[in-house]
């Protein structure tokens, strides 16, 4: 009997299964797009409920569409978008509020009263992380003080935290009758609750943040068998769970220091492995787990979270009516020969690594009688190129060590024109995979090798191949003109934003 690995993909925008064989190859996938929710201007919301009924929706529609079973799955990974913060009750399965998503900056107000002591890296040293409304556990903190009676029932026992990867666990475990209250360790060190060194929650930081350690879940390891699926449908392991990026970062078969990837999805996350010991930045990266097999020690990485890329392409789409499809934004860049002069920083909620400014808005600059659709497409797409060269020269830094050439995984990987400009502005080669659903690939092959489906890392290794590689073809000087109205560009954007009443 041929056996398969699945693997659910809950992102920012939609969630999907998809189902994987022993070469990495993707047999079945079913995806559903939820909504978002924008209360506020820098307030961002999904509906958990929503999210897990699309859940159990594409887990029965992807084995529909390919005539399998639940007998037929080996196992199930999860991986997830990231800080994104619920609060459910764990009687009835109830969430006390909207997810607040990792692009919410609500708790700006908390993240300058947490830094007038100590500075905004007061918890790097135990979390690699600085203080940012990025992280969840802000989030969570600011649940537990604006949610009528959660700091209380949170005191009683009465609620649960999670990231998105516990809150399908814990459904897909049984919820109220008797969930598994779990998250790994990718999606911990998210949280700046946990500590770096030792893997667990550090009580000094609970306690900064107001958080009681009774509401969070257990923190467990990234590729083990955690416990069977009840919905929806019964008894296949869950054995995998990665953070998205994390997860990217897995997929690419990235296990050796130095070698990186950069997934291009609603926003842009770089990581490069560490090795066995976690590398401080100062130069406004994070430092984060990479992942964690069982029984082994954990492996490290550099992460550059980029907050909006894919997205622009989007809001292009959605709040402004440029485009049609978001397909059609290559073909609209390509119908001019440059940029125009414009540069587009979509600092939509601040920016993150390696600028780190919360206090950053959106700008487009350069504009003259000149310019027409096409500029502004082109310089939407080559805003994320921009963006992923400040973050690789960070690293480089912070690591010591030159990336001579990146992997590339996510939704914009097939724009043609985005790719070797990304290659020209960084002067490195920049590769695309075979197979480019890295993200669900990373957590089928967590689970897989927790479930004997694959031996080892050299059999992830050996299915990863070469679809496409771009090299950079731009000279020196070009480059680094367009870069430095970059620049230029970037501190203009600066400071805009004023603190709410």
């Amino acid at each position: 009997m041929t056996r398969y690995v699945g693997a659910i993909d809950q992102g920012t925008t939609s969630t999907r299964f998809i189902v994987f064989d022993r070469e990495g190859e993707m047999i079945a996938c079913a995806q559903r797009e939820h909504t978002q929710i924008y209360p506020k201007p820098g307030h961002v919301e999904h509906c958990p409920k929503e999210i897990w009924a699309n859940t159990q929706a594409v887990m029965r529609e992807a084995l529909d569409a390919a005539g399998l079973t639940p007998t037929d799955l080996l196992s199930i990974g999860i991986t997830n978008q990231r800080e994104t913060t619920l609060l459910w009750d764990r009687r009835t399965g109830e969430p006390l509020h909207n997810a607040l998503v990792w692009q919410d900056t609500r708790v700006e107000p908390l993240v300058a009263s947490l830094a007038r002591e100590g500075g905004r890296d007061r918890f790097r040293a135990q979390t690699g992380l600085p203080l940012a409304s990025y992280f969840s556990g802000l989030k969570l903190a600011w649940l537990l003080d604006h949610v009528d009676g959660a700091r209380a029932r949170a005191d009683a026992g009465e609620i649960l935290f999670g990231n998105v990867d516990t809150w399908l666990v814990w459904n897909l475990t049984g919820g109220p009758e008797g969930g598994l209250h779990v998250t790994d360790v990718t999606n911990a060190s998210r949280t700046l609750l946990m500590s770096l060194a030792d893997l667990t929650w550090d009580p000094d930081l609970c306690r900064s943040l107001g958080v009681p350690e009774a509401i969070l879940p257990r923190i467990v390891s990234s590729s083990e068998v955690y416990g069977e699926t009840r919905a929806p449908f019964p008894g296949v392991p869950i054995a995998g769970i990665l953070g998205d990026q994390q997860a990217a970062l897995f997929g690419q078969t990235c296990f050796r220091a130095g070698e990186a990837k950069n997934t291009y999805g609603t926003g842009c996350f770089l990581l490069m492995n560490t090795g066995a010991e976690p590398v401080p930045s100062t130069c406004g990266l994070v430092t984060t787990v990479g992942y964690r097999l069982d029984g082994q020690a954990p492996v490290y990485a550099l992460e550059g979270s980029i907050a909006i890329t894919g997205a622009l392409v989007q809001w292009l789409r959605d709040n402004l009516g440029l485009i049609r499809d978001s397909a059609e934004i290559e073909s609209l860049a390509a119908g001019v020969a440059d940029n125009g002069g414009l540069y587009f920083v979509p600092a939509f909620s601040g920016l993150y690594a390696p600028h780190w400014c919360e206090s950053a808005r959106g700008l487009i600059i350069g504009l003259t009688r000149y310019a027409n659709r096409g500029h502004i497409a082109r310089a939407a797409l080559e805003a994320t190129a921009f963006q992923t060269r400040e973050v690789v020269e960070a690293m480089v830094e912070d690591s010591g060590i030159d990336i001579r050439e990146l992997r590339t995984d996510g939704g914009m990987v097939g724009n043609d024109l985005l790719m070797q400009f990304q290659a020209d502005i960084l002067d490195v080669a920049v590769v695309r995979p075979k197979v480019t659903e890295t993200t669900a690939l990373g957590a089928a092959y967590a689970a897989g090798l927790a479930t004997g489906y694959w031996n080892s890392l050299d059999d992830l290794v050996a299915n990863w191949g070469v679809d496409r590689r771009w090299e950079p073809g731009m000279a020196a000087g070009p480059r680094e003109w367009l870069y430095a109205g970059w620049s230029r560009a970037v501190k203009r954007s600066f400071d805009w934003a004023e603190p709410e009443a």
